[in-house]
């Protein structure tokens, strides 16, 4: 088999929603495909200081902020953080807002009573992931604390799509809104994303600065953000515990996450 670069999200995909700590199989078949020549890369909508607690694993590259930030071997060759009119227009809109520089996360104040008020909802991975990291140690912090360091994007949660529609439409020459499906309670949730790029443009950019053909790619994922990535890709995963949305385009659907998913996988695709 000719050796494959692996691009894996976090939340929901290589670990649970909200969590640092990958199962001990996903972390085996890693390490076993990584001992094959396989090269296997964190693309996460995680600023860089959130996903850092997973660079102790040993992956060999790491894009950030949904495609916006690029690293391999340690060496950044990718970097687009939103200019200073993108930010005030980003920033001036009426819905919940958790925003990423690229070290530092900032939400509203009044996002985390928010999750508690609607803590009955369980429809939707990426709401429990902000309840959970928001309640959690991965350093969060008050929107009060944002100085005006460079952003990269911002994730969005609202009770009900029609405040979405003003920024919508006021902010879509230049950004894309990434939408999860509604979850049972009607709260809508997402992510706004430069145009400049996406999880799929970092999947095209990295390939071609390591020579790979793109044929010799495999992603996995979970949520609607991973969508450019599924659909560039060589090849496409979903986790069992995913959008049905994204279950629809992709190759292939493996167990959920916490039942031995990447692993059942990596063997069934001969990665190990």
């Amino acid at each position: 088999m000719e050796h494959k670069l692996i691009f894996l999200d976090i939340d929901g995909t290589l670990t649970e929603p909200g969590e640092n700590v990958p199962p001990d199989s996903a972390l085996a078949a890693i390490r076993r495909a990584q001992a094959k020549g396989h090269k296997a890369i964190l693309c996460s909508g995680r600023n860089y200081g959130m996903l850092s607690p997973l660079l102790k694993y040993g992956f060999n590259g790491v894009i950030s902020c949904a495609g916006g930030c690029i690293e391999y071997d340690g060496k950044v060759i990718y970097d687009c953080p939103m200019t200073r009119e993108q930010q005030s227009r980003v920033l001036d809109n009426g819905v919940y807002r958790t925003i990423g520089s690229r070290y530092h996360t900032y939400t509203d104040e009044g996002f985390k009573a928010f999750l508690a008020q609607n803590a009955e909802s369980k429809a939707n991975s990426e709401l429990l992931r902000w309840r959970v990291q928001i309640e959690s140690a991965l350093d969060i912090r008050p929107m009060a604390e944002y100085d005006g360091e460079p952003i990269y994007g911002l994730t969005f949660m609202s009770p009900g799509r029609e405040r979405l529609e003003a920024p919508m439409h006021a902010l879509s020459d230049e950004f894309d809104f990434c939408i999860q499906d509604t979850d049972a309670c009607g709260i809508v949730n997402g992510e706004l994303i430069n145009k400049a790029f996406n999880k799929g443009t970092a999947v095209t950019q990295l390939s071609a600065h390591l020579g790979i053909d793109i044929k010799n790619t495999i992603a996995f994922g979970d949520s609607m953000n991973d969508l450019e990535m599924l659909q560039t890709a060589g090849y496409s995963v979903c986790m069992g515990n995913g959008s049905k949305r994204l279950k629809s385009v992709a190759n292939m659907v493996c167990p959920p996450v916490n039942k031995d998913g990447l692993y059942r996988a990596f063997l069934q695709l001969g990665l190990i």
